[in-house]
């Protein structure tokens, strides 16, 4: 999203710094070429991973409550109130441990996502450099960022930009 915004504003100060009609804009879909480049795939994979071995912790965690509770409640009749109190505050403290896990376990997915997809993205955007620059553009609009653009306008470098990176048709 902030890069979306970053490009919104790069081609806003373009645009009122000089005349529209005097730039050579391209237009192309980082999100279809994101998602074909082969370091994407290996980052998926990488992710997939990762969050099992959280889902599992996860689930062990649940497991132990899960059993602690059982025999809480087969035991409870018999208990005194202050093992049966014990008993509850360890319980309580399973449940509250749970949460707090999943919490971070989120947090951390999230962060391993970005650490992974960073330099995917980065070599995403020297390609898009790159090709533009050769090309003599200006400016390129990403299409997924813009309500409406002229198609007949702006010129399409998926194409060109996913030679740059050696994505084939077949890569799909």
């Amino acid at each position: 999203m902030k890069k979306v915004l970053k490009l919104t504003l790069a081609l806003a100060m373009v645009l009122c710094s000089t005349s529209a009609m005097a730039q050579k804009l391209a237009r192309v879909n980082t999100q279809e070429i994101f998602a074909q480049m082969a370091e994407t795939k290996q980052m998926q994979e990488n992710l997939d991973a990762f969050g099992k071995e959280l889902q599992e912790q996860l689930e062990a965690i649940q497991v132990e409550f899960n059993n602690r509770a059982a025999e809480y409640q087969k035991a409870q009749a018999t208990m005194n109130p202050t093992v049966k109190q014990m008993k509850e505050a360890e319980l309580n403290g399973l449940q509250q441990r749970y949460a707090e896990f999943q919490q971070i376990a989120q947090q951390d997915f999230a962060k391993k996502q970005q650490e992974l997809a960073d330099p995917i993205q980065k070599k995403l955007n020297e390609a898009i450099a790159k090709v533009a620059k050769a090309a003599g553009y200006s400016a390129v609009l990403d299409e997924m960022a813009f309500v409406y653009y002229d198609p007949a306008q702006v010129a399409d470098i998926n194409g060109a930009v996913k030679k740059e990176l050696g994505i084939t048709e077949a890569a799909k």
